[in-house]
């Protein structure tokens, strides 16, 4: 596996499940979870703004994996799925271009 050169590691993953997340106290959350080739992880973010839950199933995405975890309104969140902001400040999707090998770090 190739070492991070950031002080945060970034994997690729897979999301396998994704679902509306309206118990979280922010709007348009989504809950995730996320194939990373070795391991299943749980995430959860602001994504409805741009996604219905069944488009982003499939879907190639960058998770932030060694920050730590946190409890949303019951649900552990234990990646941070990388977005940037649009002109609101919601968040759009990082993704690979084309297909790569689950738990690849960006380097």
């Amino acid at each position: 596996m190739v070492e991070s050169p950031f002080d945060v590691e970034i994997e690729v993953g897979e999301v396998v499940a994704a679902e509306s997340f309206p118990e979280a106290e922010k709007p348009k959350m989504t809950k995730l979870w996320i194939d990373l080739g070795d391991r299943e992880i749980q995430s959860a973010g602001q994504y409805d703004h741009h996604y219905e839950p069944g488009d982003l199933e499939g879907r190639q995405v960058l998770c932030a994996t060694n920050l730590g975890s946190v409890r949303i309104a019951g649900f552990k969140s234990e990646a941070l799925t990388v977005g940037v902001p649009d002109e609101e400040g919601y968040p759009v999707l990082v993704e690979p271009d084309k297909s790569v090998p689950l738990g690849g770090v960006l380097f």
